[in-house]
């Protein structure tokens, strides 16, 4: 579901900075090659992030699904050589192909790949980070998010990525009628909900590609 007129956003794509070619690299492999290439951010969301972890001087990133590896390098880009990104996925075969392309960049280094649940991962994961990125299970949303909170610094926030879900999350009485409403629709719409009626959280949700969700503590 397009959200915005697709000329606008081709227009502001190409008025924005945007991932290098190393990044395109990915993104043209996995749209030819890799089955869900729908699951990669795309340029204007990979933009914005780059924006985010430049405002507050990102120097750790915490990712919770790196499905080819585009979000983990787009986002490394930006980071300072010192700096980190820890990605978490449970697939073996797209994680090689992450690595690979990753090894060709020279940020390529700030990447660190665990495979496994996030659930069994984040546990396990010393210090805090300046930026969380959860775009992986929407049956853990929920889950990671209150994970995550308390391991942010002072500076951080989290960004939830596909928190629109094609716009099934806003309410429409005939789909609920005839209990049209898929798993993962109602998993985005419980920590959305969650988030908004959260005393300690601030969040901001945007109608940008699928849904961003972005969260800081008050």
């Amino acid at each position: 579901m397009g959200f915005i007129d697709k000329k606008i956003e081709d227009y502001c794509i190409a008025k924005s900075n945007l991932p290098s070619p190393d990044c395109d690299r990915i993104e043209t492999y996995t749209r030819a090659n890799v089955h869900g290439a729908q699951m990669l951010i795309g340029k204007m969301e990979a933009s914005f992030m780059g924006f985010l972890l430049r405002s507050i001087e990102a120097k750790r990133v915490l990712e919770l699904g790196t499905f080819t590896g585009y979000s983990a390098l787009a986002m490394a880009e930006h980071l300072p050589e010192e700096g980190e990104v820890i990605t978490v996925d449970v697939n073996a075969e797209t994680v090689a192909l992450a690595k690979d392309f990753w090894s060709q960049s020279k940020h390529g280094h700030k990447i660190q790949s665990k495979l496994g649940s996030g659930l069994d991962i984040i546990p396990s994961l010393q210090g805090t980070f300046d930026f969380v990125f959860i775009d992986a299970d929407k049956k853990n949303y929920i889950q990671y998010l209150k994970m995550t909170v308390p391991m942010l610094s002072s500076k951080g926030m989290i960004v939830l990525d596909n928190t629109l879900w094609s716009g099934r999350v806003v309410p429409d009485s005939a789909e609920e009628g005839h209990k049209l409403i898929d798993g993962n629709t109602e998993f985005i719409r419980q920590v959305n909900d969650y988030i908004a009626a959260s005393e300690d959280l601030y969040g901001t949700l945007l109608p940008v590609r699928d849904g961003m969700f972005l969260v800081r503590r008050k």
